[in-house]
């Protein structure tokens, strides 16, 4: 399945994409899209559904296409090619950083810069959504605990995150820096995670192009290693890195500037599209 939410900001109602590509009303069936709605039962009671029996939804702005994000956990370097033009060793174990829920944004909406900003970035990534509870999971288990997947965008002020001391998370969690979606694609719909093409454009120019074939560690190792240090609970996110492409790694570096356009996706998970506006803008 395909789970999406539509509606203005804070009035999103839950619905599945049908055959055609529609949005379908799920309302009527469940409340919204949230943890419990991304349990194996409950997603399995959705699957038996009959699309054609569920009405239309019509053409309404995508939000995130689920409720109750505990977390969003982030992996770094996960592209050894990405490292490189990062100009960073490959890591040796995954690297984890948050980003703030706050930074939680529709996959169409704006993308404020924000308070003087000079360095802000793009990255396409693959997110994983996680259904049941994970604590120190086996490899071999840990996708048992994957829902689903979508496309996130983890927007990086460069600067924020690497010249002003400290971790990483304050230039990865600013306001509008992760949108999400537009879809929420259940496991049974992707048979193999790592085979899936991504892209991302800025103006139209491609930037980015990859294939989450050349993560560094794949999404099994991914949930089970983030197991160990914290309890992954359903609704969480984690986004699992970008290929090369992102704007630091141009010589010189390029980056986001008001009124620049980015549109990006991943192979079954759909596209984003999303226009950067200056701060205050939003």
């Amino acid at each position: 399945m395909k789970l999406v939410r539509t509606g203005k900001p804070g009035a999103e109602r839950p619905g599945l994409i049908d055959r055609d590509g529609r949005v379908r009303d799920l309302s009527g069936v469940v409340e919204g899209i949230g943890p419990a709605q991304l349990a194996p039962a409950a997603l399995a009671k959705l699957a038996a559904l009959d699309p054609a029996t569920l009405p239309l939804a019509g053409d309404a702005r995508p939000g995130v296409p689920w409720t109750g994000i505990g977390k969003i956990i982030a992996i770094g370097l996960n592209y050894a090619d990405h490292a490189a033009e990062a100009g960073m060793p490959l890591p040796a174990e995954p690297i984890v950083f948050l980003k703030a829920n706050s930074s939680l944004n529709g996959p169409d909406d704006a993308v404020m810069l924000p308070f003087e900003s000079q360095k802000s970035d793009w990255e396409v990534e693959l997110g994983v959504v996680i259904g049941t509870t994970a604590r120190n999971v086996s490899k071999a288990q840990a996708l048992e605990h994957v829902a689903g997947y979508c496309v996130v965008n983890d927007v990086s002020e460069r600067e924020f995150q690497l010249e002003r001391g400290g971790t990483w998370d304050k230039g990865k969690g600013c306001d509008t820096f992760c949108p999400v979606g537009p879809w929420l694609v259940t496991r049974d719909e992707v048979p193999d995670a790592q085979r899936l093409g991504m892209w991302l454009d800025v103006n139209g120019e491609r930037m980015q192009k990859g294939s989450t074939a050349t993560m560094v560690f794949d999404v099994a190792t991914i949930v089970s290693y983030v197991s160990r240090f914290m309890t992954l609970e359903p609704g969480d996110l984690i986004a699992t890195g970008t290929p090369p492409g992102v704007g630091m790694g141009f010589k010189p570096p390029r980056y986001l500037k008001a009124g620049d356009v980015m549109t990006l996706g991943i192979e079954g998970l759909g596209a984003q599209r999303q226009q950067v506006v200056a701060y205050g803008a939003r």
